[in-house]
């Protein structure tokens, strides 16, 4: 079954719509990536699945128990929504993280221990909060979340203000974790590293979720054919050619080559390139937020 799924979800503030039918669903080992420009709504989603907000409409539901109808769902759910997490300044982070521990239920010493290596911070560990960098802050509160094993993770922006060490880091134990059977949702601008392990990317647009992206098998052609204009209007009725687009000079395009080929040399369009490609997430994005 899914471990987390929503249905037409909605937001809205007085008469102002934040959110609009949002449905999408994780499985199980399965890491879902929202992106879109900012004010487009993917704070607002993050808290709606944490239970932190109530929806105008539509249902959220953990491993099949609806968050806002029964709280105790959220015993599944491990989440990071603040950047950077709160903390007891005047205490240490293995401080914090035992208090959080024992909040979880969690008894076990060595499970504090154990996150504190995961996010690199044993060398940290026995130093007030208070000391800590932005970046190590952040990992602490990832740290605190992965404390009870939790079957659903769910980050908003969970790198924002690391460094370029502390990012790969921390895209590598989400990769990890997905591994380990971990369903992850976040929302995040840093596309070209999460096209590396993400199963899904959800792509929001003043409210609306305006495609889904299913990034496993997916490969991508550039062709370059004269005229350009007339090349791509045909491609576009061509039924074996997906997702069309111009980029640059240069149309790029998914399916089977092969029909597309034909149909532009029978037409009398002269082809100069066409070879294939991997999938560029970020110029996808691109285009597919302007469109909108």
């Amino acid at each position: 079954m899914e471990a987390l799924r929503l249905e037409g979800l909605s937001k809205r503030y007085g008469r102002k719509p934040i959110l609009v039918g949002i449905s999408l669903s994780v499985r199980p080992g399965e890491v879902y990536a929202l992106a879109g420009p900012n004010g487009s709504g993917k704070t607002t989603l993050i808290r709606l699945v944490t239970g932190l907000a109530f929806p105008s409409q539509g249902r959220a539901y953990l491993m099949g128990e609806d968050v806002h109808e029964n709280p105790k769902a959220r015993r599944h759910l491990g989440a990071v929504v603040e950047a950077p997490a709160a903390f007891y300044p005047y205490l240490t982070g293995r401080e914090n993280l035992r208090m959080q521990a024992y909040l979880a239920g969690v008894r076990d010493e060595s499970r504090i221990s154990e996150v504190l290596a995961r996010l690199r911070l044993l060398a940290v560990a026995d130093q007030k909060v208070g000391s800590y960098s932005l970046g190590q802050r952040q990992r602490l509160g990832l740290a605190a979340a992965l404390l009870h094993r939790p079957k659903v993770l769910v980050l908003d922006e969970p790198t924002s203000g690391l460094d370029p060490e502390g990012v790969e880091l921390v895209h590598g134990l989400l990769q990890e974790l997905a591994q380990e059977g971990v369903a992850v949702l976040l929302s995040t601008h840093h596309l070209q590293e999460v096209s590396r392990y993400a199963h899904k990317v959800g792509i929001l647009g003043g409210g609306r979720l305006l495609d889904e992206v299913r990034l496993e098998g997916r490969e991508v052609f550039r062709l370059e054919a004269e005229p350009l204009e007339g090349a791509l209007a045909l491609l576009k009725t061509v039924p074996q050619v997906t997702h069309p687009r111009l980029q640059g000079r240069a149309i790029f395009f998914e399916g089977d080559p092969e029909p597309a080929l034909q149909a532009l040399l029978r037409e009398g369009y002269r082809v100069k390139a066409l070879h294939p490609q991997g999938f560029d997430l970020m110029a996808y994005y691109q285009e597919r937020v302007k469109h909108a």
